[in-house]
Protein backbone atom coordinates (compact mmCIF):
# COMPACT_ATOMS: atom_id res chain seq x y z
CA UNK A 1 0.00 0.00 0.00
CA UNK A 2 0.98 3.37 -0.81
CA UNK A 3 2.44 5.75 2.28
CA UNK A 4 0.25 9.02 2.74
CA UNK A 5 1.76 11.73 4.11
CA UNK A 6 1.45 15.10 5.76
CA UNK A 7 3.79 18.46 5.43
CA UNK A 8 4.90 20.04 8.59
CA UNK A 9 7.40 22.46 9.00
CA UNK A 10 10.28 23.56 11.43
CA UNK A 11 13.00 26.08 11.25
CA UNK A 12 15.04 24.01 9.42
CA UNK A 13 12.10 23.19 6.50
CA UNK A 14 9.55 21.46 5.41
CA UNK A 15 9.20 17.59 5.93
CA UNK A 16 6.96 14.80 5.17
CA UNK A 17 5.76 12.67 7.94
CA UNK A 18 3.57 9.67 7.90
CA UNK A 19 0.26 10.25 8.03
CA UNK A 20 -0.48 7.62 10.50
CA UNK A 21 1.42 8.55 12.81
CA UNK A 22 0.72 11.30 16.14
CA UNK A 23 4.24 12.68 15.75
CA UNK A 24 5.41 15.59 14.63
CA UNK A 25 8.78 17.23 12.24
CA UNK A 26 10.61 17.79 15.54
CA UNK A 27 10.65 13.93 17.05
CA UNK A 28 11.36 13.23 12.96
CA UNK A 29 14.53 15.26 12.83
CA UNK A 30 15.16 13.52 16.72
CA UNK A 31 14.69 9.88 14.99
CA UNK A 32 17.71 11.02 12.16
CA UNK A 33 19.76 12.84 14.79
CA UNK A 34 19.59 10.12 17.21
CA UNK A 35 19.97 6.30 16.13
CA UNK A 36 21.84 5.30 19.38
CA UNK A 37 20.47 2.75 21.17
CA UNK A 38 17.54 0.81 18.89
CA UNK A 39 15.82 1.65 21.93
CA UNK A 40 13.23 4.34 22.58
CA UNK A 41 11.75 6.08 25.58
CA UNK A 42 8.40 4.42 25.75
CA UNK A 43 10.35 1.43 27.48
CA UNK A 44 9.82 3.88 30.16
CA UNK A 45 6.02 3.99 30.93
CA UNK A 46 6.72 5.29 33.81
CA UNK A 47 8.06 8.59 32.28
CA UNK A 48 5.83 8.67 29.34
CA UNK A 49 2.49 8.84 31.75
CA UNK A 50 4.45 11.62 33.74
CA UNK A 51 5.03 13.69 30.81
CA UNK A 52 1.29 13.31 29.94
CA UNK A 53 0.46 14.49 33.72
CA UNK A 54 2.27 17.55 33.30
CA UNK A 55 0.69 18.59 30.11
CA UNK A 56 -2.41 17.91 31.47
CA UNK A 57 -1.68 20.00 34.76
CA UNK A 58 -0.45 22.93 32.56
CA UNK A 59 -3.13 22.89 30.14
CA UNK A 60 -5.51 23.34 33.49
CA UNK A 61 -3.53 26.13 34.81
CA UNK A 62 -3.40 27.68 31.92
CA UNK A 63 -7.05 27.59 31.66
CA UNK A 64 -7.67 28.73 35.04
CA UNK A 65 -5.12 31.36 34.19
CA UNK A 66 -7.19 32.21 31.55
CA UNK A 67 -4.45 32.10 29.21
CA UNK A 68 -5.67 28.89 27.62
CA UNK A 69 -9.79 28.46 26.01
CA UNK A 70 -12.19 25.77 27.18
CA UNK A 71 -11.90 24.06 23.73
CA UNK A 72 -8.80 23.47 23.30
CA UNK A 73 -7.55 22.81 26.84
CA UNK A 74 -10.45 20.07 27.80
CA UNK A 75 -8.69 18.30 24.43
CA UNK A 76 -5.44 18.20 25.38
CA UNK A 77 -6.99 16.92 28.81
CA UNK A 78 -8.66 14.45 27.29
CA UNK A 79 -5.40 13.12 25.02
CA UNK A 80 -3.18 13.62 28.57
CA UNK A 81 -5.72 10.90 30.06
CA UNK A 82 -5.62 8.55 27.27
CA UNK A 83 -1.58 8.40 27.67
CA UNK A 84 -2.05 7.73 31.15
CA UNK A 85 -4.24 4.99 30.49
CA UNK A 86 -1.45 3.66 28.41
CA UNK A 87 -3.07 4.48 24.53
CA UNK A 88 -0.44 6.42 22.26
CA UNK A 89 2.60 5.06 24.27
CA UNK A 90 4.45 3.21 20.88
CA UNK A 91 4.53 6.75 19.33
CA UNK A 92 6.94 8.20 22.01
CA UNK A 93 9.99 6.98 19.15
CA UNK A 94 12.78 9.00 20.25
CA UNK A 95 15.95 7.25 21.56
CA UNK A 96 16.54 6.85 25.43
CA UNK A 97 20.11 8.85 24.71
CA UNK A 98 19.62 12.03 23.08
CA UNK A 99 21.39 15.27 22.79
CA UNK A 100 19.44 18.27 23.75
CA UNK A 101 19.12 17.77 27.25
CA UNK A 102 15.90 15.85 26.52
CA UNK A 103 14.04 18.81 23.95
CA UNK A 104 13.35 15.95 21.58
CA UNK A 105 11.02 13.76 24.45
CA UNK A 106 9.44 17.02 25.62
CA UNK A 107 8.84 17.69 22.38
CA UNK A 108 7.36 14.07 21.06
CA UNK A 109 5.31 14.44 24.01
CA UNK A 110 3.77 17.97 22.45
CA UNK A 111 3.53 16.52 19.46
CA UNK A 112 1.64 13.37 20.52
CA UNK A 113 -0.82 15.41 22.83
CA UNK A 114 -1.24 18.31 20.16
CA UNK A 115 -2.35 15.39 17.39
CA UNK A 116 -4.43 13.12 19.39
CA UNK A 117 -6.16 16.60 20.80
CA UNK A 118 -6.94 17.50 17.43
CA UNK A 119 -8.53 14.51 16.30
CA UNK A 120 -10.80 15.04 19.23
CA UNK A 121 -11.80 18.53 18.21
CA UNK A 122 -12.72 17.06 15.01
CA UNK A 123 -9.57 17.77 12.69
CA UNK A 124 -6.33 16.38 11.05
CA UNK A 125 -3.39 15.53 12.38
CA UNK A 126 -1.25 18.28 11.60
CA UNK A 127 -3.29 21.21 11.43
CA UNK A 128 -1.69 22.92 14.11
CA UNK A 129 -3.31 26.49 13.33
CA UNK A 130 -6.04 24.72 15.27
CA UNK A 131 -4.17 23.56 18.30
CA UNK A 132 -0.48 23.70 18.15
CA UNK A 133 2.46 21.61 19.92
CA UNK A 134 4.06 24.83 21.26
CA UNK A 135 1.66 27.54 21.34
CA UNK A 136 -0.43 25.35 23.68
CA UNK A 137 0.60 22.09 24.92
CA UNK A 138 3.90 23.74 25.81
CA UNK A 139 2.11 26.89 27.11
CA UNK A 140 4.32 28.47 30.04
CA UNK A 141 6.77 25.57 30.08
CA UNK A 142 10.30 24.67 28.44
CA UNK A 143 11.80 20.98 28.36
CA UNK A 144 14.51 22.33 31.33
CA UNK A 145 11.31 22.31 33.57
CA UNK A 146 9.31 19.34 31.88
CA UNK A 147 12.06 16.98 31.58
CA UNK A 148 13.43 17.09 35.08
CA UNK A 149 10.26 16.88 36.75
CA UNK A 150 8.74 14.53 34.63
CA UNK A 151 12.05 12.36 35.73
CA UNK A 152 11.19 13.08 39.01
CA UNK A 153 7.37 11.52 38.87
CA UNK A 154 8.97 9.00 37.29
CA UNK A 155 11.40 7.90 39.38
CA UNK A 156 9.23 8.85 42.67
CA UNK A 157 7.12 6.25 41.52
CA UNK A 158 9.62 3.90 40.77
CA UNK A 159 11.58 3.80 44.20
CA UNK A 160 8.37 2.67 46.00
CA UNK A 161 7.77 0.19 43.82
CA UNK A 162 11.51 -0.80 44.35
CA UNK A 163 10.93 -0.57 47.82
CA UNK A 164 7.96 -3.27 47.77
CA UNK A 165 9.98 -5.49 45.77
CA UNK A 166 12.68 -5.27 48.53
CA UNK A 167 9.98 -5.61 51.36
CA UNK A 168 9.34 -8.89 49.82
CA UNK A 169 12.60 -10.35 49.29
CA UNK A 170 13.55 -9.35 53.05
CA UNK A 171 10.16 -11.14 54.45
CA UNK A 172 11.24 -14.22 52.57
CA UNK A 173 14.70 -13.93 54.35
CA UNK A 174 12.91 -13.48 57.80
CA UNK A 175 10.89 -16.81 56.80
CA UNK A 176 14.20 -18.17 56.15
CA UNK A 177 15.78 -17.16 59.46
CA UNK A 178 12.68 -18.44 61.82
CA UNK A 179 13.28 -21.50 59.62
CA UNK A 180 16.63 -22.05 60.61
CA UNK A 181 16.82 -20.31 63.86
CA UNK A 182 18.29 -23.75 65.68
CA UNK A 183 20.30 -24.94 62.90
CA UNK A 184 23.40 -24.39 64.64
CA UNK A 185 26.54 -23.82 62.06
CA UNK A 186 30.27 -21.89 62.50
CA UNK A 187 30.22 -18.54 61.86
CA UNK A 188 33.71 -17.47 59.75
CA UNK A 189 35.91 -14.29 59.05
CA UNK A 190 38.20 -13.56 56.32
CA UNK A 191 36.93 -17.12 55.20
CA UNK A 192 38.27 -18.64 58.71
CA UNK A 193 36.07 -20.96 61.37
CA UNK A 194 35.17 -18.12 63.72
CA UNK A 195 32.71 -18.84 66.21
CA UNK A 196 29.42 -20.45 66.24
CA UNK A 197 25.84 -18.94 65.14
CA UNK A 198 23.15 -19.88 63.61
CA UNK A 199 21.69 -20.51 60.27
CA UNK A 200 18.79 -18.21 61.09
CA UNK A 201 21.23 -15.51 62.61
CA UNK A 202 23.04 -15.54 59.03
CA UNK A 203 19.66 -15.23 57.32
CA UNK A 204 17.95 -12.30 59.51
CA UNK A 205 21.19 -10.92 58.51
CA UNK A 206 20.04 -10.23 55.24
CA UNK A 207 16.75 -9.50 56.15
CA UNK A 208 17.76 -6.51 58.84
CA UNK A 209 20.38 -5.25 55.37
CA UNK A 210 16.88 -4.60 53.13
CA UNK A 211 15.77 -3.12 55.48
CA UNK A 212 17.87 -0.73 56.21
CA UNK A 213 17.85 0.66 52.47
CA UNK A 214 14.28 0.54 52.24
CA UNK A 215 14.56 3.69 54.80
CA UNK A 216 17.27 5.16 52.77
CA UNK A 217 15.12 4.84 49.57
CA UNK A 218 12.07 6.72 51.21
CA UNK A 219 14.64 9.46 52.34
CA UNK A 220 16.06 10.20 48.75
CA UNK A 221 11.96 10.02 47.56
CA UNK A 222 11.88 13.46 49.92
CA UNK A 223 14.39 14.73 47.51
CA UNK A 224 13.13 13.95 44.56
CA UNK A 225 9.90 14.89 44.70
CA UNK A 226 10.95 18.83 44.79
CA UNK A 227 10.64 20.13 41.18
CA UNK A 228 11.16 22.79 38.99
CA UNK A 229 8.50 23.57 37.31
CA UNK A 230 7.22 26.29 36.47
CA UNK A 231 11.18 27.95 35.96
CA UNK A 232 11.31 27.47 32.14
CA UNK A 233 13.87 28.31 30.74
CA UNK A 234 16.35 28.84 32.82
CA UNK A 235 14.69 28.97 36.39
CA UNK A 236 13.29 32.67 35.94
CA UNK A 237 9.98 31.78 34.93
CA UNK A 238 9.80 33.86 31.47
CA UNK A 239 6.26 33.39 29.66
CA UNK A 240 4.98 32.08 32.61
CA UNK A 241 2.03 33.63 34.44
CA UNK A 242 3.05 35.09 37.96
CA UNK A 243 0.76 32.62 39.68
CA UNK A 244 1.54 29.38 37.32
CA UNK A 245 4.13 28.01 39.06
CA UNK A 246 2.07 27.31 42.71
CA UNK A 247 -0.99 26.86 40.82
CA UNK A 248 0.86 24.18 38.33
CA UNK A 249 2.78 22.20 41.28
CA UNK A 250 -0.82 21.89 42.98
CA UNK A 251 -2.54 20.12 40.05
CA UNK A 252 0.45 18.44 39.44
CA UNK A 253 -0.04 16.74 42.36
CA UNK A 254 -3.57 16.06 42.29
CA UNK A 255 -3.01 14.16 39.26
CA UNK A 256 -0.08 12.44 39.86
CA UNK A 257 -0.74 11.29 43.47
CA UNK A 258 2.88 12.63 43.81
CA UNK A 259 3.89 15.30 46.93
CA UNK A 260 5.69 16.96 44.61
CA UNK A 261 6.52 20.43 45.92
CA UNK A 262 8.19 23.70 44.26
CA UNK A 263 12.02 24.60 44.71
CA UNK A 264 12.41 26.99 46.38
CA UNK A 265 15.11 28.40 44.17
CA UNK A 266 13.92 27.50 40.45
CA UNK A 267 17.18 28.64 38.92
CA UNK A 268 19.10 26.70 41.64
CA UNK A 269 16.98 23.49 40.77
CA UNK A 270 16.91 23.84 36.84
CA UNK A 271 21.26 23.70 36.96
CA UNK A 272 21.25 21.09 40.26
CA UNK A 273 21.16 17.17 39.86
CA UNK A 274 21.69 17.00 43.17
CA UNK A 275 18.88 14.82 44.03
CA UNK A 276 19.56 12.28 41.09
CA UNK A 277 23.19 11.71 42.42
CA UNK A 278 21.50 11.02 46.40
CA UNK A 279 19.04 8.53 44.51
CA UNK A 280 21.66 6.88 42.54
CA UNK A 281 24.41 6.22 45.02
CA UNK A 282 21.62 4.42 47.45
CA UNK A 283 20.43 2.60 44.19
CA UNK A 284 24.32 1.83 44.60
CA UNK A 285 24.39 0.84 48.17
CA UNK A 286 21.28 -1.57 47.63
CA UNK A 287 23.23 -2.86 44.84
CA UNK A 288 26.57 -3.40 46.61
CA UNK A 289 24.89 -5.12 49.76
CA UNK A 290 22.16 -7.27 47.50
CA UNK A 291 25.19 -8.82 45.47
CA UNK A 292 27.28 -9.20 49.08
CA UNK A 293 24.22 -11.25 50.03
CA UNK A 294 24.32 -13.25 46.39
CA UNK A 295 27.99 -13.76 47.06
CA UNK A 296 27.38 -15.31 50.39
CA UNK A 297 24.65 -17.77 48.88
CA UNK A 298 26.69 -18.82 46.53
CA UNK A 299 29.49 -19.88 48.91
CA UNK A 300 27.45 -20.78 51.46
CA UNK A 301 25.93 -23.51 48.47
CA UNK A 302 28.88 -24.57 46.88
CA UNK A 303 29.64 -28.03 46.44
CA UNK A 304 28.25 -29.96 46.40
CA UNK A 305 30.64 -31.93 47.63
CA UNK A 306 33.98 -30.10 46.80
CA UNK A 307 32.96 -26.79 48.54
CA UNK A 308 30.84 -25.32 51.61
CA UNK A 309 27.84 -27.13 51.21
CA UNK A 310 26.38 -26.12 54.21
CA UNK A 311 23.02 -24.63 52.16
CA UNK A 312 21.16 -25.81 49.09
CA UNK A 313 19.70 -23.27 46.75
CA UNK A 314 17.00 -24.88 44.46
CA UNK A 315 17.75 -26.27 41.31
CA UNK A 316 16.88 -23.78 37.78
CA UNK A 317 18.35 -25.20 35.02
CA UNK A 318 20.84 -27.80 33.87
CA UNK A 319 24.40 -25.75 34.55
CA UNK A 320 26.93 -27.40 31.80
CA UNK A 321 26.63 -28.31 28.26
CA UNK A 322 29.44 -30.75 28.93
CA UNK A 323 29.41 -32.08 33.20
CA UNK A 324 26.34 -34.19 33.14
CA UNK A 325 24.31 -33.71 36.63
CA UNK A 326 25.89 -29.86 37.19
CA UNK A 327 23.77 -27.47 38.62
CA UNK A 328 24.52 -23.39 38.92
CA UNK A 329 23.27 -20.88 41.39
CA UNK A 330 22.32 -19.00 37.96
CA UNK A 331 19.85 -16.82 40.54
CA UNK A 332 22.38 -15.37 42.76
CA UNK A 333 24.72 -15.05 39.45
CA UNK A 334 21.87 -12.42 37.02
CA UNK A 335 21.46 -10.61 40.83
CA UNK A 336 24.78 -10.52 41.05
CA UNK A 337 25.17 -9.02 37.39
CA UNK A 338 22.53 -6.48 38.01
CA UNK A 339 24.14 -5.21 40.82
CA UNK A 340 27.29 -4.35 38.48
CA UNK A 341 25.25 -2.65 36.18
CA UNK A 342 23.37 -0.54 38.82
CA UNK A 343 27.59 -0.06 39.70
CA UNK A 344 28.16 1.36 36.41
CA UNK A 345 25.16 3.29 36.21
CA UNK A 346 26.37 5.49 39.06
CA UNK A 347 29.02 6.33 37.85
CA UNK A 348 27.24 7.09 34.69
CA UNK A 349 25.06 9.69 36.81
CA UNK A 350 27.87 11.26 38.45
CA UNK A 351 29.83 12.24 35.53
CA UNK A 352 26.77 13.52 33.94
CA UNK A 353 25.73 15.50 36.74
CA UNK A 354 29.50 16.83 37.11
CA UNK A 355 29.14 17.66 33.19
CA UNK A 356 26.50 20.78 33.52
CA UNK A 357 27.46 24.01 33.16
CA UNK A 358 26.28 27.03 34.09
CA UNK A 359 22.25 27.43 34.42
CA UNK A 360 21.07 24.11 32.77
CA UNK A 361 22.85 20.11 32.84
CA UNK A 362 22.22 19.08 29.18
CA UNK A 363 22.97 15.40 30.12
CA UNK A 364 19.89 14.50 31.99
CA UNK A 365 18.82 12.04 28.98
CA UNK A 366 21.58 9.58 30.52
CA UNK A 367 20.71 10.30 33.78
CA UNK A 368 17.03 9.16 33.48
CA UNK A 369 18.15 6.35 31.06
CA UNK A 370 20.81 5.18 33.74
CA UNK A 371 18.17 5.71 36.65
CA UNK A 372 15.19 3.76 35.36
CA UNK A 373 17.71 1.08 34.35
CA UNK A 374 19.03 0.57 37.73
CA UNK A 375 15.36 1.53 39.98
CA UNK A 376 13.58 -1.18 37.03
CA UNK A 377 16.59 -3.84 37.20
CA UNK A 378 16.94 -4.00 41.16
CA UNK A 379 13.16 -4.67 41.36
CA UNK A 380 12.93 -7.07 39.25
CA UNK A 381 16.05 -8.64 40.56
CA UNK A 382 14.56 -8.71 44.01
CA UNK A 383 11.75 -10.62 43.02
CA UNK A 384 13.41 -13.16 40.83
CA UNK A 385 15.63 -13.73 44.25
CA UNK A 386 12.94 -14.19 46.11
CA UNK A 387 10.92 -16.09 44.47
CA UNK A 388 13.32 -18.45 42.41
CA UNK A 389 15.80 -18.67 45.07
CA UNK A 390 15.66 -17.76 48.88
CA UNK A 391 11.74 -19.45 49.29
CA UNK A 392 13.29 -22.67 48.00
CA UNK A 393 16.52 -22.40 50.11
CA UNK A 394 16.86 -25.92 52.43
CA UNK A 395 20.14 -26.67 55.23
CA UNK A 396 22.33 -29.24 55.43
CA UNK A 397 21.64 -29.56 58.90
CA UNK A 398 23.88 -32.60 59.59
CA UNK A 399 26.63 -31.61 57.98
CA UNK A 400 26.32 -28.13 59.73
CA UNK A 401 26.41 -30.01 62.90
CA UNK A 402 29.01 -31.63 62.13
CA UNK A 403 31.47 -28.80 61.22
CA UNK A 404 30.23 -27.45 64.50
CA UNK A 405 31.42 -30.21 66.58
CA UNK A 406 34.86 -30.45 64.56
CA UNK A 407 36.11 -26.93 64.46
CA UNK A 408 38.44 -25.62 66.16
CA UNK A 409 36.53 -22.54 66.88
CA UNK A 410 34.29 -24.44 69.14
CA UNK A 411 36.95 -24.18 71.76
CA UNK A 412 36.51 -20.43 71.90
CA UNK A 413 32.96 -21.45 73.72
CA UNK A 414 34.43 -24.01 75.99
CA UNK A 415 37.13 -21.98 77.44
CA UNK A 416 34.27 -20.23 80.21
CA UNK A 417 34.06 -23.57 81.27
CA UNK A 418 37.54 -25.41 81.01
CA UNK A 419 39.62 -22.51 80.87
CA UNK A 420 42.34 -20.88 78.84
CA UNK A 421 45.09 -23.19 79.16
CA UNK A 422 43.05 -26.41 78.71
CA UNK A 423 40.97 -24.47 75.79
CA UNK A 424 44.61 -24.18 74.06
CA UNK A 425 45.79 -27.51 74.66
CA UNK A 426 42.79 -29.10 72.64
CA UNK A 427 42.76 -26.86 69.99
CA UNK A 428 46.80 -27.68 69.57
CA UNK A 429 45.58 -31.28 69.81
CA UNK A 430 43.15 -30.85 67.08
CA UNK A 431 45.17 -29.22 65.00
CA UNK A 432 47.93 -31.99 64.98
CA UNK A 433 45.69 -35.35 64.88
CA UNK A 434 42.67 -34.16 62.93
CA UNK A 435 40.62 -35.16 65.75
CA UNK A 436 37.04 -33.10 66.89
CA UNK A 437 37.50 -30.99 69.95
CA UNK A 438 34.25 -32.54 71.19
CA UNK A 439 35.81 -35.80 71.39
CA UNK A 440 39.29 -34.34 73.08
CA UNK A 441 37.02 -32.61 75.76
CA UNK A 442 35.55 -35.82 75.95
CA UNK A 443 38.71 -37.87 76.18
CA UNK A 444 40.43 -35.31 78.38
CA UNK A 445 37.96 -35.31 80.82
CA UNK A 446 37.51 -31.74 80.60
CA UNK A 447 33.73 -32.03 80.87
CA UNK A 448 31.33 -34.54 80.82
CA UNK A 449 29.13 -35.69 77.49
CA UNK A 450 26.29 -34.04 79.20
CA UNK A 451 27.70 -30.68 80.31
CA UNK A 452 29.39 -30.64 76.68
CA UNK A 453 26.48 -31.03 75.24
CA UNK A 454 24.73 -28.52 77.18
CA UNK A 455 27.32 -26.18 76.17
CA UNK A 456 26.76 -27.11 72.28
CA UNK A 457 23.57 -25.57 71.99
CA UNK A 458 22.51 -22.55 70.30
CA UNK A 459 20.90 -20.55 72.82
CA UNK A 460 24.47 -21.25 74.57
CA UNK A 461 26.75 -21.08 71.66
CA UNK A 462 24.95 -18.04 69.77
CA UNK A 463 23.88 -15.30 72.10
CA UNK A 464 25.28 -13.83 75.63
CA UNK A 465 25.30 -16.24 78.68
CA UNK A 466 25.62 -16.49 82.24
CA UNK A 467 29.25 -17.90 82.86
CA UNK A 468 30.22 -20.37 85.14
CA UNK A 469 31.50 -18.78 88.08
CA UNK A 470 34.98 -19.92 88.51
CA UNK A 471 35.46 -18.60 85.17
CA UNK A 472 33.94 -15.65 84.75
CA UNK A 473 35.68 -12.78 84.17
CA UNK A 474 38.55 -14.62 84.02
Amino acid sequence: MKTEYRTEHDLLGDRQIPAEVYYGVHTLRALENFPVTGTNISIYPDLIRALAQIKQAAARANQELGLLDDKRADAIVAACKEIQAGKLHDQFVVDVIQGGAGTSTNMNANEVVANRALEILGHRRGDYHELHPNEHVNMGQSTNDVYPTALKLATYVGIFRLVEAMAYLRRAFERKAEEFRDVLKMGRTQLQDAVPMTLGQEFSTYAVMLGEDEERLKEAALLIREINLGATAIGTGINAHPDYTALVCRLLAEVSGVPVITSPNLVEATQDCGSFVQLSGVLKRVAVKLSKTCNDLRLLSSGPRAGLGEINLPPRQAGSSIMPGKVNPVIPEVVNQIAFEVIGNDMTVTFAAEAGQLQLNAFEPIIAHSLFKSVTHLRQGCTILADHCVEGITANRERLRAIVENSIGVVTALNPYIGYAHATEVAQAALSSGRSVYELVLEMKLMTKKELDGVLQPEVLTRPHPLPKQHAGA
